[in-house]
């Protein structure tokens, strides 16, 4: 398989998962400016545990630098606390999670870390 199959391929798995993960079924929550879409699906063993969207969309932040250095803060926010997010999940379970912003203003990474730390404490009460 040549490698430009495989980036084709990849895409539409990926975009086989959002089509799951926003078809309904699944559960979300808010701290502003962050809302959270998730939903637990069974795993394979080549499957990792998590799979994460940032959604920062351009009705937002009109200039992709604003929208790079939000996404920029909402991943390293998910990073620093996405062990706790990992222990309260099944080995045979999958989550798919998508992080959406809703504000049109820039929040301070301090403000983002909280916000983000927030959503992923409260999440395993809902699984």
């Amino acid at each position: 398989m040549t490698a430009p199959t495989l980036r084709k391929r990849e895409r539409m798995v990926s975009r086989k998962l959002i089509e799951t993960l926003f078809g309904g079924g699944s559960l979300s929550m808010a701290a502003f400016p962050l809302r959270v879409v998730f939903m637990k699906k069974g795993r394979t063993e080549y499957d990792s545990p998590v799979e994460i969207l940032i959604s920062v969309p351009k009705k937002r932040f009109k200039h992709a630098v604003d929208r790079n250095r939000v996404k920029r803060q909402v991943r390293e926010a998910y990073r620093h606390h996405k062990q706790q997010l990992y222990d309260a999940l099944p080995a045979d379970q999958q989550l798919l999670l998508a992080f959406v912003w809703l504000s049109d203003q820039h929040i301070s990474t301090k403000e983002v870390e909280k916000r983000v730390c927030n959503l992923l404490q409260r999440m395993p009460e809902k699984l």
